[in-house]
């Protein structure tokens, strides 16, 4: 690997700015899409949210030189039913510039190997329906859509 290959490592506080630059840039797409989410995550959601004794998830990045040009957030969720541990992706995102240079496939191959490493069986995540590109990378990985499974949720 030469010095002007991404690496990737674990998310850190520091990271704050460069997380909500490259999290803007999702949501301006999604919006573009019709995706009408009030996006609220910034980076002070991202510094209160993800560290300290509880925090909301974890993550890695994707770094080139001092700049973050891609992230994969995660949870741990468990399924009663298959009685298995999951790997649930929040977010990925590769910085519109570094798109189709395998960064994306990189992180995705990253949380796999976190998963397995847990104890964890498969990765599972949620796509806008309308995000095309999306799906069209995660078919490309030889991601299924599970077509007997509705996401739900209650505010409160």
């Amino acid at each position: 690997m030469s010095s002007q290959d991404p690496f990737i490592r674990p998310i850190q506080l520091e990271d704050a700015d460069e997380m909500a630059r490259l999290h803007a840039q999702s949501a301006a797409y999604l919006r573009a899409l019709g995706d009408d989410t009030d996006f609220q995550f910034n980076a002070q959601r991202y510094r209160q949210d993800g560290f300290g004794d509880n925090p909301a998830f974890s993550g890695f990045c994707a770094v080139l030189g001092h700049h973050l040009i891609g992230y994969l957030l995660y949870n741990w969720v468990y399924d009663t039913d298959r009685a298995l541990r999951y790997l649930f992706v929040i977010d990925l995102l590769v910085d519109e510039a570094w798109r189709q240079q395998g960064i994306g496939v990189a992180l995705m191959n990253h949380a796999a190997t976190v998963c397995r490493e847990a104890g964890g069986a498969e990765l599972f995540w949620a796509v806008y329906d309308k995000n095309e590109m999306a799906f069209a990378f995660y078919n490309r990985l030889g991601a299924e859509t599970i077509k007997d499974l509705r996401f739900m949720r209650l505010k409160v």
